[in-house]
């Protein structure tokens, strides 16, 4: 099932464009196999991700990513060029546990650490968030595991570094 599934705010930019991703979707999860990111066109197909995913595997906001255009004028990810230095983690609030469905208490717990993101929706408070390269990353790590076994959330980390392993 294609969806439209990515931030849908206009384009801040000219050169911004929205870059789709194709992935099998995931057992037990939502039923999309596609993904848009905003993205600012850096060459003829090449841009640079501008938001953080909340489907896509392997991909981080700030990484150059280069793309096709199909005869609709849809422009299509092919592959990475360059990493951003970033991480992606996604994180989703237990309902019955202490945060609730509050996707704001999972950014005030995090926000110490420079972590920016989105939120899926109000009925899906599943909080996509951009790890910066220069973050605490074992804090990082810690917190989110400290949440986990507390029962506050569940997290994936989708895209990680060297230097998220190494922490």
């Amino acid at each position: 099932m294609s969806s439209p599934v990515g931030p849908q705010r206009p384009p801040r930019e000219a050169d911004q464009i929205k870059v789709w991703f194709r992935f099998v979707p995931r057992e037990d999860w939502l039923p999309y196999d596609t993904e848009g990111l905003w993205a600012t066109r850096i060459g003829p197909d090449t841009a640079r991700v501008d938001n953080v995913p909340f489907l896509q595997d392997g991909v981080a906001e700030g990484e150059t990513v280069r793309f096709r255009t199909d005869e609709d004028g849809v422009h299509w990810a092919v592959g990475r060029v360059a990493e951003s230095g970033n991480c992606t983690v996604r994180v989703l609030p237990v309902p019955d546990g202490p945060l609730g469905h509050d996707a704001q208490a999972v950014h005030e717990r995090l926000a110490g650490f420079g972590l920016t993101g989105e939120v899926f929706s109000a009925e899906f408070p599943l909080v996509a968030l951009t790890v910066p390269g220069g973050a605490d990353l074992r804090g990082v790590k810690a917190l989110l595991a400290r949440g986990r076994d507390e029962g506050w959330w569940h997290f994936e980390v989708s895209c990680v570094t060297d230097a998220w392993r190494a922490a």
